[in-house]
C-alpha cells in the first residue's frame, strides 16, 4: 500500500468515526423536544449526552488536520466548492455547543431560545453532511482549473438532497438508539419507540436514494458501492430488530456502523479518485493529485503513529468511564 493511499484510508477512518460518534450528538439535540418532554427530561437527554459531548469533535479536528496537511490540494478544491455546506456546518456546531451549555444559565423564556437553538445546531449539520456525502457520490461541476462551487444547481438535484434527508433522519434515528442505551425508565422507552419510527423511515429513505442514485449517478467501482449500500440498510435493519427485542447497546453498535458505512461507500465506489467531475469525467481527481509528495506525507507518518492511538485510547476510556446509564435525577453536566 502507498502512503497516499494509507493517508486516504487514515482520512476515511477519521471521518467514519466523526459520522458514528458525533452523529449522535446531532440525533440528541434534534429529538431534544420531541423526547426530553419536559424541563427535567431535557437536562436527562443532554446529561447522557454531556460526558461525549465536547470529545467527539476530537474526530473532526483530525480529519481537518488531515485533509489540510495530507491533502493539499484536494482541501483547496473540496472545501473551496462546499464552501456553503462548510460555514454551514460549523454555524451549526457553534450554535448548538453554546445552545447546549448556556441553556441551563437562562430563565424559562430564554431556556425556550435555547432549545429551540439547540434543534437547529443538530438539525443543520446532520443535513448539511448528508447534503455534502450526495454532493460528492453524485460529482462535482469542477473544470480543468479545479474551481466549482456548490449552488442551487447542486442543491436541486432530487438524489442530493435525498441524501441530505436521509443523512439527517439516520442521525436522527443514531441519537434516539444513543438514548435507549444511555437512559432510563419513561425516556429509554420513549427513545426506543421513536427510533424504532426513525428507523423505519430511514430505511425507506436510504431506500428510494439508492434507486434514484442508480439512474443517476455513475461510480468508478459500481460493484463496491452495491455492497456498503447493503451493508448500510442491513445496519438499520439489525438495529430497528434489536430496538424491538429491547436490546440497545447492539442497536446502538448497528447504527453506528450504518452512520459510519456511507464513507465508506464514497471511499471505495470512487476510488482511485477523491473528486469525480461530473463535467468531464477526465478531469476527475486522483488520490495522487490530491495529495501531498511522499517526503511530506513520510514526516506527518509520524504524528499519524502517535495521534490516533491517543484519540481511540481517550474514546475508549470516556465511554467506560461513563458507562453508566442516566436519569432525570442524575447530576447534569449542563
Amino acid at each position: 500500500m502507498s502512503l497516499e493511499t494509507a493517508w486516504l484510508a487514515l482520512l476515511g477512518f477519521l471521518l467514519c468515526g466523526y459520522f458514528a460518534l458525533g452523529g449522535y450528538d446531532y440525533g440528541v439535540q434534534m429529538l431534544q423536544p420531541i423526547v426530553g418532554r419536559d424541563g427535567s427530561g431535557r437536562k436527562a437527554m443532554l446529561g447522557a449526552l454531556g460526558p461525549f459531548f465536547l470529545g467527539n469533535e476530537v474526530w473532526l479536528v483530525a480529519f481537518a488536520g488531515v485533509l489540510f496537511g495530507a491533502f493539499p490540494f484536494l482541501e483547496g478544491t473540496l472545501l473551496g466548492g462546499m464552501q456553503s455546506l462548510v460555514v454551514a456546518i460549523l454555524i451549526g456546531i457553534v450554535v448548538g455547543n453554546a445552545a447546549v451549555q448556556l441553556r441551563s444559565r437562562s430563565g424559562d423564556a430564554g431556556r425556550k431560545v435555547w432549545d429551540g437553538l439547540v434543534v437547529f445546531g443538530g438539525l443543520v449539520p446532520a443535513l448539511a453532511w448528508g447534503l455534502f456525502v450526495g454532493v460528492l457520490l453524485n460529482g462535482v461541476p469542477m473544470g480543468a482549473d479545479h474551481r466549482w462551487a456548490f449552488g442551487l444547481s447542486e442543491l436541486a438535484n432530487p438524489f442530493v438532497l435525498l441524501s441530505g434527508v436521509t443523512g439527517a433522519v439516520l442521525f436522527a434515528a443514531h441519537g434516539a438508539t444513543f438514548l435507549a442505551l444511555r437512559t432510563h425508565g419513561d425516556l429509554a422507552e420513549r427513545a426506543a419507540g421513536i427510533g424504532r419510527s426513525l428507523l423505519l423511515a430511514a430505511i425507506a429513505a436510504f431506500a428510494v436514494t439508492f434507486v434514484v442514485g442508480t439512474f443517476t449517478v455513475n461510480l468508478t467501482n459500481a460493484v463496491a458501492a452495491v455492497v456498503f449500500s447493503v451493508l448500510v440498510a442491513l445496519a438499520l435493519v439489525v438495529a430497528r430488530f434489536s430496538l424491538a427485542q429491547q436490546r440497545p447497546g447492539r442497536a446502538f453498535g448497528a447504527t453506528s456502523v450504518a452512520a459510519a458505512l456511507p464513507v465508506l461507500l464514497l471511499g471505495f465506489g470512487q476510488y482511485p479518485y477523491v473528486l469525480v467531475s461530473s463535467e468531464n469525467p477526465e478531469l476527475s481527481m486522483t488520490v495522487s493529485e490530491g495529495a501531498a509528495d511522499t517526503a511530506t506525507l513520510g514526516l506527518l507518518t509520524g504524528f499519524g503513529v502517535v495521534l490516533i492511538p491517543v484519540i481511540i485510547a481517550y474514546q475508549a476510556w470516556s465511554w467506560w468511564t461513563f458507562r453508566g446509564r442516566v436519569d432525570q435525577q442524575s447530576p447534569s453536566y449542563f
